[in-house]
């Protein structure tokens, strides 16, 4: 008879803990967190291939990211890897494992070109890669894709000298946080953590209903006006999903992300408390 051992996310205490700077380790554990919460959900399509980046501290060239090798749910704040634009190891964390840099190298461009983006969640889910092949792209269709907001294409080039991935350059011009990659999936980028997870969740479920309502053909579906788009932006933007009356002022994903922090301790402690009988 043995339990089932958990991983914690916070994982950098005592000596360790003086390493990295206090809003460093409050990143890294909020990252590993969102590793895990993807796991939780089972959109961890990839297994150990896909990945989540986040920039550090606002820097123009410091980012966090899963080692390559590592399965979502082993993720903690101390195994994350900090490296420069180029893709170069600055940290590599508690593993010996490397990164995807060529899938980084796509990031990094996206990330050099809009400032106002801080996190990256590749999505390639099969509804969500789905939807990224179709020319249509995504239709406003439901209130979740509404809820996603403006969505921008973007081809995918490669280097062959260098190795490293890109984009057309049209995403300097663009202000959209969900940039589809034709046959790539979906990239859900957002201000923070929170925002990025909350395009996730609702990008997802909008992939999902996509898929089902095409099937009728697109002539025979009705979409959503620009002003019942707006309505739902200016709605989204206030925060706590628009309907929040407390005063606590939230930002766009901050209270979901609160309640998913308890869902995943609650999930932690069910794992603990798991007992497995041969």
């Amino acid at each position: 008879m043995i339990s089932c051992p958990v991983l914690p996310v916070n994982d950098i205490r005592g000596i360790d803990s003086r390493t990295y700077a206090k809003n460093e380790r409050y990143l890294r554990c909020k990252l590993a967190s969102l590793y895990r919460v993807i796991d939780l959900y089972g959109w961890n399509y990839g297994t150990c291939y896909n990945h989540i980046s986040i920039r550090v501290n606002n820097s123009a060239d410091q980012f966090l990211i899963k080692p390559i090798g590592l399965a979502f749910h082993e993720v903690t704040g101390s195994s994350l890897v900090k490296i420069d634009s180029n893709g170069s190891i600055i940290d590599p964390g508690s593993t010996t494992f490397g990164i995807n840099a060529l899938s980084f190298s796509l990031y990094s461009f996206v990330y050099q070109h809009r400032p106002d983006i801080n996190c990256i969640i590749h999505v390639q889910t099969p509804a969500v890669t789905a939807v990224s092949a179709m020319k249509c792209g995504l239709l406003s269709l439901s209130q979740e894709a509404l809820i996603c907001g403006q969505a921008s294409t973007h081809l995918i080039q490669i280097d062959l000298t260098t190795n490293h991935l890109s984009m057309d350059e049209n995403i300097q011009q663009s202000t959209a946080k969900v940039l589809i990659l034709p046959n790539y999936g979906i990239l859900a980028c957002g201000t923070t953590v929170e925002e990025a997870w909350h395009i996730t969740f609702h990008l997802i479920l909008a992939c999902e209903s996509q898929l089902r309502a095409v099937s009728m053909g697109i002539n025979n579906l009705n979409l959503s006006s620009d002003a019942s788009a707006k309505q739902v932006t200016d709605t989204v933007n206030r925060g706590g999903g628009g309907v929040n009356t407390s005063d606590t002022k939230w930002a766009v994903g901050e209270l979901e992300w609160s309640t998913l922090m308890i869902v995943l301790d609650r999930a932690v402690c069910l794992s603990i408390q798991r007992i497995v009988y041969y």
